[in-house]
């Protein structure tokens, strides 16, 4: 864990945790922080303008009341104004990302990142998951889809430190590599 996390995103996570875990909403804090995410990660003006520290304050909540408004509860909403207070809002993915880690902790949920040459349809998520289950003995697997059309074909599954490369592409390197030993 890097000095930032350890000073900066573990407090604040733990945090919103504790409110979340006073109010037993874990779950709903967890949806709102996936939408952050996702609004962070589809929006890099978004980000640009949390992050700029000559933006004010006043501006920095006004666009987050613009932006979620009554979609997220008034307690996530109130922790972004805390971040924005003690400017800390640039961090906010971080915090985000470290909540969902201390969320699947307690909910013994791993995090698998897949990676396909095409979209998952629901059936081969479902079965990434059992086998996921299976592999890491966990009560619920979480996944991070991402696409790469280099793979071919098959799936790449990322498990904490564990690599499973199912892809075609990792199945012609290992057959190279047998050939090259033999040669």
């Amino acid at each position: 864990m890097s000095v930032v996390q350890a000073q900066v995103l573990e407090p604040y996570a733990q945090a919103l945790m504790s409110v979340a875990q006073t109010h037993n909403i874990t779950e709903e804090i967890g949806e709102n922080v996936r939408s952050l995410l996702s609004l962070l990660q589809e929006s890099a003006d978004l980000k640009d303008l949390l992050a700029n520290p000559l933006v004010k304050p006043e501006v920095k909540k006004s666009v987050v009341n613009q932006i979620v408004g009554d979609k997220i509860h008034p307690y996530t909403v109130n922790f972004l104004k805390l971040l924005v207070d003690r400017r800390r809002i640039l961090f906010l993915e971080g915090i985000c990302q470290q909540y969902l880690a201390i969320l699947r902790k307690l909910n013994q949920t791993v995090l698998a990142e897949v990676t396909s040459a095409v979209e998952l349809n629901e059936a081969q998520q479902q079965a990434v998951k059992e086998r996921v289950k299976a592999i890491a003995n966990a009560n619920q697997v979480e996944l991070e889809l991402k696409l790469d059309s280099e793979l071919i074909g098959g799936v790449i599954i990322k498990v904490g430190s564990q690599v499973i490369d199912a892809s075609l592409r990792g199945q012609l390197r290992r057959i190279g590599m047998r050939l090259n030993s033999k040669i």
